[in-house]
């Protein structure tokens, strides 16, 4: 690699990720002022454990991601199956458009479009609308990652199981599904992760009793910075890099991607 493309590297990488150092270095700052620097200390992690709005906020932020990522897991998995399994069906093109869609449509009308529906069948916002909201928003994202494994199979495996006068559904259940395994587990890692950091959707479909962590520290930051902001978002980013690391671990695996 060349001097010049190290340093445009380089750049690149300290435009992106700085920010994000100083602030985990930050949330170990003794002092109350978030722009001096006091000395190191762990006091504001435990000013956060102590802070009964922001524990609900993560608990609920939690349920929601798992709930959220159980519901695009089955139903992204059973999408994948049906666009490479399914042969040309009618309405192909246009199922895969509506399965694909929410990887590009911009989150703002994604959740004015829920809210819109869900006021529209009379649902009260809360727990239930985010879950649906966020597994509507990571289904897509399990069909691409289950559907690039399930196009890289042995299907002679599927094929000799048939053979031996296995029902299709014993096939999946005994050859394709250990074989989709790490998938799964990376999309619904990936799923858990869109649904834990999300924002704008939830802005759209929450209600009383169902604020999420993001939403949380927004509002406190919109009242000013401190290093309880700091830690929380430190947490919140160890927590997301731990997930990410981990899906692009099991998608590595088997060669899955």
């Amino acid at each position: 690699m060349r001097a010049l493309d190290r340093i445009a590297l380089s750049l690149g990488l300290g435009f992106l990720y700085a920010p994000i150092l100083i602030l985990v270095i930050y949330s170990f700052n003794a002092s109350a002022l978030v722009t001096v620097w006091g000395g190191f200390s762990t006091r504001w992690y435990g000013v956060l454990l102590a802070d009964v709005p922001l524990r609900e906020a993560a608990r609920v932020s939690l349920v929601v991601a798992f709930a959220a990522a159980g519901v695009a897991t089955v139903f992204g998995t059973l999408a994948a199956l049906a666009l490479d399994r399914g042969g040309r069906f009618a309405g192909r093109r246009v199922f895969t458009g509506l399965i694909y869609a929410p990887l590009v449509m911009p989150e703002v009308i994604t959740g004015l479009s829920l809210l819109l529906l869900f006021v529209g069948f009379g649902l009260d916002r809360g727990l239930l609308t985010l879950v649906i909201a966020h597994a509507t928003l990571g289904l897509g994202f399990v069909a691409v990652i289950v559907g690039a494994r399930l196009r890289g199979l042995d299907r002679s495996l599927e094929e000799a199981a048939a053979d031996l006068g296995a029902h299709p559904a014993r096939v999946f259940a005994t050859v394709t599904l250990p074989l989709i395994a790490p998938s799964l587990a990376a999309a619904f890692l990936l799923a858990f992760t869109l649904s834990l950091d999300d924002l704008v959707l939830a802005s759209f479909v929450s209600g009383p009793g169902a604020t999420t962590l993001p939403m949380r520290l927004y509002s406190q930051v919109r009242l000013g910075v401190n290093p309880e902001i700091n830690a929380a978002s430190t947490l919140l980013v160890g927590t997301v890099t731990a997930i990410v690391l981990t899906a692009s671990w099991l998608t590595g695996r088997r060669g899955v991607a």
